[in-house]
């Protein structure tokens, strides 16, 4: 496995000129040796441009890509000994199961024993030992697709494994399982493992550090757990979260924040009620599982329009607006005490707790 240091950017055209010119914006970047990653976005981003840059299937425009120190921007695939697994099966049609994940050892001269012995580990893995002697052409589309992954696993030389949205032919259950082999598999063996998609779900319950994209821009790097409590940007907010996070905007009135002509003044750090106060006017991100029912008229509460309140079984998924007229849309994860609301009853919310952010220019104050 390697250390992938990234300095590049990349524009499918000449002279890049502006930000839109780019496919992929400027970005130093590194990738530690056994780290598990996943490249986080919605489609048109940049993930698989990234992706190709580091495979060796596109040369970045501008930047360098180093493996390990050594400059491997100008050099093939096969020379930086990547390992990359296809959103579609790439397999041998006319060769066993076993064949198929034997076909990369024995391509590389791999003593038998050592195939068998590996085989035999990576079909154990994920679930295939029954299949070994089945002909690949008759199974269906997940497990072609298992026969994939385990290609890309079964060589223990490579650099790193690349995986380019591997579970979209595969159904929601199987997903979680192969999902969790992939997670148990990367424990094991600490492979350097990089992993496209843009389910959210993916990518936060198999990569240690997530890059979240945007628009060719990688906009915040980090686990999970800081994605959700802290996104860096509000489209992180947006995008991280079912529902996303909820933004009211927010404004400096004499020495309070004012929220929907109703004055506040929260517990925050010293250099962000600064920052708020020289900015005049911020957006106000609050999570739906962080806002919850108060007493009415309640003096930290914020008064809101109830459109819909469904029963979503583990909890229920109130969407309602600003009472006094402004156009913020909120969602709220609450309990059993939100069954007794319906259609055009005003509730109130508590938005300001220790989750709450804040935001000038979509980025967030520290």
């Amino acid at each position: 496995m390697a250390r992938i240091d990234l300095d590049l950017a990349h524009a499918y055209g000449p002279n890049p000129q502006r930000d839109e010119d780019y496919a992929l914006l400027p970005l130093n970047f590194t990738f530690e040796d056994g780290g598990a990653y996943a490249l986080l976005g919605p489609s048109g981003c940049g993930k698989t441009t990234l992706l190709n840059c580091i495979s060796g299937l596109l040369r970045p425009s501008q930047g360098t890509i180093r493996f390990d120190g050594v400059d491997v921007t100008k050099a093939s695939p096969q020379e930086r000994n990547i390992a990359q697994v296809f959103q579609f099966p790439v397999i041998y049609d006319t060769m066993t199961v076993g064949e198929n994940l034997a076909f990369p050892l024995r391509n590389r001269g791999v003593p038998a024993d050592k195939v068998r012995e590996r085989v035999g580990r990576v079909a154990e893995m994920l679930d295939l030992s029954a299949s070994l002697d089945r002909r690949a052409s008759g199974l269906a589309a997940d497990a072609k697709q298992k026969i994939s992954l385990g290609r890309g696993l079964v060589r223990q030389d490579v650099s790193a494994i690349l995986f380019d949205e591997p579970l979209t032919v595969i159904d929601p259950h199987l997903k979680w399982q192969l999902r969790r082999k992939l997670k148990e598999i990367h424990h094991e063996f600490r492979l350097t493992l990089i992993y496209v998609t843009h389910d959210q779900t993916e990518a936060l319950t198999f990569a240690e550090q997530v890059v979240v994209m945007s628009r060719g821009k990688a906009v915040q790097v980090g686990s999970a757990d800081a994605l959700f409590e802290r996104p860096a940007h509000t489209f992180v907010g947006h995008f991280i979260g079912s529902p996303g996070m909820n933004f009211l905007p927010g404004h400096w009135r004499d020495g309070a924040i004012e929220v929907a002509g109703r004055r506040y003044l929260p517990e925050l750090p010293p250099q962000t009620l600064a920052a708020l106060q020289a900015a005049g006017d911020f957006k106000i991100g609050v999570r739906p599982e962080y806002l919850q029912l108060a007493p009415e008229n309640d003096p930290q509460a914020l008064p809101v329009r109830v459109e819909r309140a469904q029963d979503i079984g583990t909890y229920w998924l109130v969407t309602a607006t600003v009472a006094n007229g402004e156009t913020a849309m909120l969602r709220a994860r609450l309990g059993t005490e939100a069954a007794a609301l319906r259609t055009g009853d005003t509730a109130w919310l508590t938005a300001f707790n220790r989750h709450t952010c804040f935001y000038i220019n979509e980025e967030l104050v520290p």
